[in-house]
């Protein structure tokens, strides 16, 4: 029987039907008069932040006029005094005191001339408030001297002496150059009583005959400017700042300092490089505009920093005598958004509130209406879901009555068949179950010991291979052995005849001689010891193969027997020689034995060297892939290594650890390194089945442990732990 499900997406509740369309018209309205609101309020508030940022800069751009104006002024009227002989530039002490005056008079930080002679004369004042009278001679060292001061400007002390030479100074430079009144290049230095930096109004002075005579020069501290921009009421929330247009900073109203110090000097600040995060991407900023110097006209843009958005104003600003400024205002959206933002809050409060009203009396409206066709549409899908066990309770309405018993008898049927039904799907469902169950390890079970026969007949078969090669190769391997003590005898005996007939017979007969040079007697005398002494180095190491295969193969390994474990370990190892050794590719894989004197053990010899087999070929294999990933120098500075350990514990047992610096097995791998047919290695490369076996081998035959220890990235150690005495361990 077929049960037919009819879709529910396109039928919609009728509580939902009844009260969504009503909501969505007074949400809609709500949300549209909010919006045209906040949009309203938006354009206004650019259009309020445009005005303050206009105003800002023509305030800026008044003070700058109105300042800046002050020193090409009175380097003017002191350039006039000088020209018509009312200063007298030789007599530096009416210099000094003359510039004095008018330190007192205007708010500057130094008013000088420097002569075409070297000589020159200044007042200053270093510190932001006392003022001080320069005097200095032609050569150094130690020709400025900076006098102290009364309150009549007579110089009382000398507070301070160094080196001065107007011809490497950019302020005396630059105007004598250009042969004009110009700005020179702003003056960064960090002196004892504060750092200095100033601009410096400089233009060169002649006599009445028109002969240079100098320059003169009057600064600004540029500090004070920045006093200026901190006074502004912008500055409270928005940011305002002036750049040279290499993007140098030249004040700002922030509290960082247009400079900063780099080994006890002072060093100017590039906007780029600014700690204020304003400047700094307003910086960024301007730099996309094809950098600096093309910023020719009042730019306006908008931009976000640390998540708010900023109005930005950039206008330039010039003078006749050289100076090329930036002037950038900056203020924050937030500054102009707060009652606004208040605004929308309240609106959306009241959109909300309206919602939330017309949710309760359409949710009230509706309840009353649709209640006992809820409660009949909760029980059936109950019962669709599989709760069977249900009873509709009847209403005051006769149709929905007669409905309620009629879905009430339906569902006492279908309550009924389902539990049959349901009672016979378990029963059916346990035996599958376990007939599933039973399969599934009959089969794992057959795998295994398919493996394991398969394993088990070519090792058995290689062992009785290697064994009669072995012996096929021991026996004329040991004639050659044998008789080869007997051939170096008697070859010493010819040759010590030869030397004897050699020493009576001065002068042999001419065929002797001939043959003796066609032969090269004295070469074979010298090469035919080493020759045999080599032929028995090899027999030698013939002969310690064969005995490491022999050993190895251990055709009696049926047998539960005594042996040496180092024996089984060292001819194991003989056997991978080849894959040890240096290659083109790679140094030596490096074994260190740490033998301890462990005593025989009564073991199955065959079986535990094929353990050993398989433990140190995967070894190899994982330091070869780590080595595949280093070169020649890496592997060389840090070599690969086996490290084979023997120890004895607990006077009953026998432990061999073999650990290697290879890249290790991870975590969740190491849970199934002894899984049947679980292998890391690529297909075609292993078979699963080795590290298995090995510990059925160590735990089933000989009543042992088997256990893996690895870090990924740092190498693998497999400790093998047998009992000294296998019979008595089995019968405990």
């Amino acid at each position: 029987m077929k049960t037919h499900y009819f879709s529910k997406g396109k039928a919609l509740p009728l509580q939902i039907v009844l009260v969504v369309p009503f909501l969505i018209q007074i949400f809609a309205a709500v949300s549209l008069v909010g919006y045209l609101s906040f949009k309203n309020g938006q354009r206004a508030v650019n259009d309020l932040a445009g005005q303050l940022m206009d105003r800002t800069s023509e305030v800026v751009d008044e003070h700058l006029k109105s300042h800046l104006s002050v020193p090409q002024t009175l380097n003017q009227i002191n350039a006039d005094a000088i020209r018509r002989g009312i200063l007298d530039v030789r007599d530096r002490k009416t210099l000094g005191k003359y510039f004095w005056d008018q330190m007192q008079a205007y708010d500057l930080t130094y008013i000088g001339i420097g002569l075409t002679t070297g000589e020159g004369a200044g007042a200053a004042r270093y510190d932001g408030k006392t003022i001080t009278i320069d005097d200095w001679t032609a050569k150094p060292p130690n020709n400025v001297y900076t006098y102290a001061t009364d309150d009549q400007g007579n110089r009382t002390q000398v507070n301070a002496r160094w080196d001065w030479e107007n011809s490497k100074q950019p302020w005396y430079t630059q105007p004598i150059a250009a042969g004009k009144p110009i700005w020179a290049k702003i003056l960064v230095e960090n002196f004892p009583t504060g750092p200095y930096i100033a601009a410096s109004s400089s233009r060169p002075i002649y006599d009445s005959q028109n002969r240079l005579l100098g320059m003169i020069a009057t600064d600004i501290h540029l500090l004070k400017l920045s006093d200026f921009l901190r006074s502004l009421d912008i500055s409270k929330s928005g940011r305002v700042f002036l750049l040279e247009r290499d993007s140098t900073l030249i004040a700002t109203s922030g509290t960082e300092k247009p400079f900063t110090f780099i080994n006890q000097k002072a060093k100017r600040l590039r906007a780029m490089e600014s700690s204020d995060p304003i400047i700094q991407n307003v910086a960024k900023h301007l730099q996309t505009f094809n950098g600096f110097a093309s910023i020719t006209k009042d730019t306006d843009f908008q931009l976000e920093v640390e998540g708010k958005r900023h109005f930005v104003d950039v206008v330039p600003w010039r003078d006749k005598y050289g100076l090329d400024w930036l002037v950038v205002v900056s203020v924050p959206e937030s500054a102009f958004m707060a009652q606004i933002n208040a605004n929308t809050h309240t609106t959306i409060a009241l959109c909300f509130g309206a919602l939330l009203l017309a949710s309760v009396m359409g949710v009230f409206t509706s309840h009353w209406i649709v209640r006992p066709i809820l409660r009949l549409n909760w029980a059936s899908e109950a019962m669709a879901s599989g709760n069977l066990d249900q009873t509709v309770e009847t209403s005051g309405i006769r149709e929905l009555d007669t409905l309620s018993n009629s879905f009430n008898y339906m569902a006492g049927q279908l309550h009924e068949t389902f539990t049959a039904l349901e009672k016979s799907k378990e029963e059916l469902e346990d035996r599958v179950e376990e007939r599933t169950t039973e399969l599934k390890n009959a089969l794992e079970e057959l795998q295994r010991t398919q493996s394991q026969v398969v394993q088990s007949e070519k090792m058995s078969s290689l062992g009785q291979l290697v064994a009669g090669v072995a012996h096929e190769i021991n026996n004329p391997v040991n004639f050659i052995h044998g008789n080869l003590a007997h051939v170096q005898e008697y070859t010493q005996d010819l040759l010590r005849l030869v030397q004897l007939y050699q020493e009576h017979v001065s002068i042999p007969a001419p065929e002797i001689q001939i043959a003796a040079e066609e032969m090269d007697l004295e070469f074979l005398q010298e090469d035919l010891p080493k020759m045999l002494s080599s032929m028995k180095v090899g027999t030698d190491r013939i002969r310690q193969i064969v005995l490491s295969l022999r050993n190895f193969s251990r055709t009696d390994e049926a047998e539960l027997k005594r042996v040496d474990i180092h024996e089984g370990i060292d001819s194991t190892l003989m056997i991978l020689q080849h894959r040890l050794k240096a290659k083109p590719e790679q140094p030596e894989i490096e074994v260190i034995k740490d033998y301890g004197i462990v005593p025989l053990i009564e073991c199955y010899a065959g079986q535990l060297n094929q353990v050993f087999m398989n433990i140190l070929v995967n070894a190899i294999d994982a330091l070869e892939e780590s080595n595949a990933k280093r070169t020649y120098q890496e592997i060389k500075d840090n070599p690969s290594r086996i490290k084979i350990r023997t120890s004895v514990v607990n006077s009953t047992w026998i432990e061999v650890a073999i650990a290697d610096n290879g890249i290790g097995i991870s975590k969740n791998l190491q849970q199934r390194i002894f899984d049947p047919f679980f292998t890391t290695k690529p297909i075609g490369k292993g078979t699963g089945m080795g590290m298995s076996i090995s510990y059925q081998i160590i735990t089933e035959k000989h009543c042992g442990k088997l256990e893996c220890f690895s870090t990924s990235g740092v190498g693998t150690e497999f400790i093998i732990q047998v009992p000294l005495q296998l019979k008595v361990h089995r019968v405990v």
